[in-house]
């Protein structure tokens, strides 16, 4: 997952963006990150489509910008202007896509779980420090910027509310009224009563986000996010919440909602909304649900945000289709986008070792997904339209070829490309019996879903987040998470993970909103390599590591400052 950002002026009016580099003298004395694939995501100012159909809701947001990188983007809006960029565009759904597999690298822990690394581009300014964003040094162009809003995070919303916890009563949350101890009724919880378990969540999480805690423990006495009123739309877990009290400690007012209408954790949100957070979110919500809670958030009297913290851009897509004057008072947005690889052995309990798998895509996530089965002892085949992507999986010893060639005989198919109807009715229909279909993309594009939901087949719930999809003569497919982002409808993303991507939205959010007025002008800008040291640092002291560090001479030698940074900013790790 990584982080980019793009300044409130560029949410002014962004419709191409074209990065640049910082000049040497600009760049030397940021404060950076890695490189990662930039996404604005602002819709147009003024010059939107006032006549485009309503945005998606949220379990099938497109990535931001693709399932291998989950960039985070901070954007810096311009005083009186609305955010745009090409990134919301909403007529090309397909362009939204095409970063996805060259996001970050993915890990494979010991137990064969794979996660995406952290691969964040970002950069941050200390009050000893005075730096800034470096922009991204390659000119991309409309095909990896673009970013479809239409193809937001609830598209279609069949069977949502299925997905809710059957421990739960089935009164929609809307519903109820609700009070925490304090006498505050300003969330909507599944129920406040989980709160204490919740808070014991939030608490193991706190464990395994040390950069977090240490930001926390050293910023919070002069307070940098004093004055700043953060609204968010991320995932709603334990350790978002520990983002969000993070941000609370350093002085920000926080309202939020999720941008996933299944990942949320129901006593993780009534722990925040017994805490003091307006929380508006549960788990099982429907696509009026969804874009009732970002409402919520954003529609309060009194109260008007200044910082946008985006999963996805359906939040900052409302804002500008129902209250874009508000970017007149936005001084930043960053927009994240986290993820992984899920086993799937956590849904279906199937054993991998021998099964041969499909993996449609080997971009990062693809590349991690095939890792991974391979350590299990799949047979793994790949598919692939970029010939270096495909020359890769050929050397790391997997076997390129079309779908079609083996789509037959696989027993897992896994599509973590970014586009759309990569697996079409016609591979569906050819798929062998009990044949397990899932996604690992952002959104739910790949899989052609819609095809399935016709009279002659019957659709079978098994258990949370797994149908089977039953055909006339008795053949029967196994879908999971209704063809979504599988990493956090059917399973979770490791806390010391998600610590990178958080600690590096909360210092986004600090840069943003104490830089002065006309550091950041009408453009993207990516956080620099220093800042992914600095981040990267701060996890050290969990596994007792101890850095070498450069001579005069070394560093003389290499041309480096010893203290960093130590790699370009064009450099992928």
């Amino acid at each position: 997952m990584s982080v980019q950002v793009v300044s409130a002026a560029a949410a002014a009016k962004v419709p191409e963006v074209e990065l640049k580099d910082l000049s040497p003298s600009e760049a030397e004395p940021q404060l950076g990150l890695s490189t990662a694939t930039v996404g604005a995501m602002v819709p147009p100012a003024g010059g939107g489509d006032p006549e485009a159909p309503a945005p998606a809701p949220a379990a099938e947001r497109p990535p931001a910008p693709g399932p291998g990188s989950g960039p985070t983007a901070a954007l810096s809006p311009a005083a009186g202007k609305v955010p745009q960029a090409s990134a919301m565009k909403r007529s090309d759904p397909h362009h939204q896509h095409q970063r996805h597999r060259d996001g970050g690298e993915a890990l494979v822990s010991p137990d064969g779980t794979v996660t995406e690394a952290p691969r964040t581009v970002k950069k941050i300014q200390f009050a000893d420090q005075k730096q800034e964003f470096n922009k991204r040094p390659t000119k991309i162009g409309r095909r990896s910027l673009s970013r479809s809003i239409s193809q937001s995070s609830t598209d279609s919303y069949s069977s949502a509310a299925s997905y809710t916890d059957s421990s739960d009563d089935e009164t929609s949350p809307r519903d109820k009224q609700q009070k925490n101890s304090k006498g505050s009724s300003d969330f909507c919880v599944k129920n406040i009563k989980q709160a204490e378990f919740g808070r014991r969540e939030i608490e193991i999480a706190e464990q395994e986000m040390p950069a977090l805690m240490a930001l926390r423990k050293r910023a919070q006495g002069e307070k940098p996010l004093a004055g700043a009123k953060i609204v968010g739309c991320t995932h709603i877990t334990a350790q978002t919440a520990v983002l969000m009290e993070t941000l609370g400690a350093l002085g920000a007012q926080c309202r939020w909602a999720a941008c996933n209408i299944y990942s949320t954790l129901n006593e993780v949100a009534a722990a925040l909304a017994e805490s003091g957070f307006p929380v508006f979110a549960w788990k099982g919500e429907s696509e009026d649900d969804f874009w009732w809670c970002i409402d919520r958030c954003v529609n309060v009297e009194g109260w008007q945000p200044n910082m946008i913290l985006d999963d996805g851009g359906d939040l900052t897509h409302w804002i500008y289709k129902k209250y874009p004057n508000m970017f007149k008072k936005i001084k930043g947005i960053v927009e994240e986008s986290v993820t992984g690889v899920h086993r799937l052995k956590r849904t279906t309990d199937m054993m991998f070792g021998g099964k041969q798998v499909v993996v449609c895509g080997y971009g990062e996530v693809g590349k991690g997904c095939c890792a991974a089965l391979k350590a299990m002892g799949s047979v793994v085949y790949v598919t692939e339209i970029d010939p270096i992507c495909a020359l890769q999986a050929c050397m790391d010893g997997f076997r390129l070829v079309k779908l079609n060639e083996v789509i037959r005989q696989v027993d897992i198919v896994i599509t973590c490309t970014g586009n759309k109807n990569v697996v079409t009715r016609e591979h569906l229909d050819r798929m062998k019996n009990s044949c397990i279909v899932c996604n690992m993309g952002h959104s739910n594009t790949e899989i052609d879903v819609a095809s399935l939901r016709t009279p002659e087949l019957t659709w079978e719930r098994v258990r949370s987040q797994v149908d089977h999809v039953i055909w006339p003569d008795g053949k029967r497919i196994v879908l999971l998470a209704e063809g979504r982002l599988l990493n956090l409808s059917c399973s979770t993303v490791p806390t010391f993970v998600l610590s990178i991507t958080a600690t590096t939205q909360a210092l986004a959010l600090i840069e943003l909103y104490n830089a002065p007025e006309g550091r950041y002008k009408q453009d993207v800008y990516l956080l620099p390599k220093k800042m992914d040291e600095y981040v990267a640092s701060l996890h050290l002291p969990t596994f007792d590591a101890h850095l070498t560090e450069l001579t005069d001479e070394q560093a003389k030698y290499l041309g480096l400052n010893k203290n960093g940074p130590f790699k370009p900013n064009y450099y992928r790790y």
